[in-house]
């Protein structure tokens, strides 16, 4: 009995694992294109021209106001109906639609939080900038951007520990990450223990994630 309670323990490990494997995928995944990505959304909505302002603010009012769920979903399913009008039926593989979706909905949170960041910064700074003959791009870069940063860690620290646990959404569309996996397990145990050890799993990367963030703040208080 004890061997065959081991042997079901290291299986349910062994699954977790691989499923914690695309739960970090999509993590990182969504963080290399949507921390870019919130930087043109924000400069986007900053503009003076209309043109530009304008569509931005309706991609957030509109992304903002859905549930990531739902935009998941869409991804996945609306290009096929879509492609059916022009003859031909066309859709995302599942985790690339997962990536796409994420990454567009982190974007345009991440934007608002550039955006308070850098609205946050005086004008004379960058008047003071102009009289010292910096350009409006060593202005931003060299001046503007590292203010910006420590500024904003808090509330992207937050952000990102919030996606740690929305990775468990991708679910919804059939990717078998780490929640999929251990709901799979719980149902067919009859044991909610799995969702235990997933619930650890996520506390872990969690942790690592504010511990991380814990750091760079601390190494960006210059003046403590």
């Amino acid at each position: 009995m004890e061997s065959q309670g081991f042997s079901s323990f290291m299986s349910l490990m062994t699954a977790l694992s691989g499923g914690m494997w695309v739960s970090v995928k999509v993590f990182f995944l969504t963080l290399l294109f949507s921390l870019p990505g919130g930087l043109l959304i924000a400069f986007g909505r900053m503009s003076k021209l209309k043109v530009i302002s304008v569509p931005v603010n309706i991609f957030m009012l509109i992304i903002r106001g859905t549930p990531l769920m739902l935009q998941i979903i869409f991804v996945y399913f609306a290009p096929a109906h879509l492609s059916q009008i022009f003859g031909q039926r066309f859709h995302f593989d599942r985790f690339i639609a997962v990536i796409i979706a994420f990454a567009v909905n982190y974007a345009a949170y991440f934007a608002e939080i550039y955006r308070g960041g850098i609205e946050s910064i005086p004008k004379g700074q960058y008047e003071a900038a102009k009289v010292l003959g910096f350009t409006k791009k060593q202005t931003f870069f060299k001046i503007i951007l590292p203010q910006v940063i420590k500024r904003i860690l808090p509330a992207t620290g937050n952000e990102v520990i919030t996606l740690v646990k929305d990775t468990s959404l991708a679910q919804v569309i059939g990717v078998v990450e780490l929640f999929r996996v251990a709901y799979n397990f719980a149902s067919s145990r009859v044991s909610v223990a799995p969702l235990f050890v997933a619930g650890v799993f996520y506390f872990f990367m969690n942790w690592v994630v504010s511990f991380t963030f814990e750091k760079l703040e601390k190494k960006l208080s210059y003046y403590r």
